[in-house]
């Protein structure tokens, strides 16, 4: 064998391990992308589930709070805001434009929830209706499974974004425009507690 066949050789094995190496940094891209991708597909479910309850609880509230009809009103657009900045985070989980704008609307959704929760206690046929306990007692384990599923995302995009900067992963990751994913993270220390629904 001759220094010649040694050489190539030996470059043949460095770029045939360098190629392996890339293809393993990409798939283990791929993986924790797809991972964060499912687990805000968890958040999508919950927060469906909450927005979904929110009509039935201002209607329940309506027929006792009839003089607090921009409150209720609140609550509506705030719930839709919240929902439709939910399709659009769906729709590209990580983006960070998408992840802020669905935490300010989370965000005034919670402050207006609060708002009707604070109102709803000086009504006391409201504060005893079955039908509005029942719907607290759901939108509580709601808000309980949204902020589990939101640290499940969270945690999974900061294994993502971590892999993607370490190197040599990242010079995998910019040759394939792996991009940062945003954490879902709540903008307002009152925010950080689910609100109030108990009418003890």
């Amino acid at each position: 064998m001759t220094l010649m066949q040694t050489i190539l050789i030996v470059l043949g094995a460095l770029l045939i391990g360098a190629v392996l190496f890339g293809v393993g940094a990409f798939n283990k891209l791929v993986t924790l992308r797809n991972r964060f991708k499912n687990a805000y597909a968890q958040i999508d479910v919950q927060l469906r589930r909450r927005y979904d309850l929110i009509p039935n609880l201002v209607e329940t509230a309506k027929g006792y709070i009839k003089h607090e009809r921009e409150t209720l009103e609140a609550v509506i657009a705030a719930r839709n805001a919240a929902a439709s900045a939910n399709t659009g985070a769906a729709a590209n989980p990580g983006d960070p434009a998408a992840m802020q704008q669905l935490a300010r609307a989370e965000g005034t959704l919670t402050g207006t929830l609060g708002r009707l929760f604070a109102l709803s206690e000086s009504y006391p046929d409201l504060k005893a209706n079955t039908t509005m306990l029942t719907l607290m007692e759901e939108l509580t384990s709601a808000e309980n499974k949204v902020a589990f599923a939101r640290q499940a995302y969270n945690d999974a995009v900061m294994a993502y974004n971590t892999q993607r900067e370490v190197f040599p992963s990242s010079i995998i990751a910019a040759w394939f425009n792996f991009v940062v994913a945003e954490l879902l993270a709540i903008e307002k220390p009152e925010q950080r507690e689910a609100p109030k629904v108990s009418f003890d």
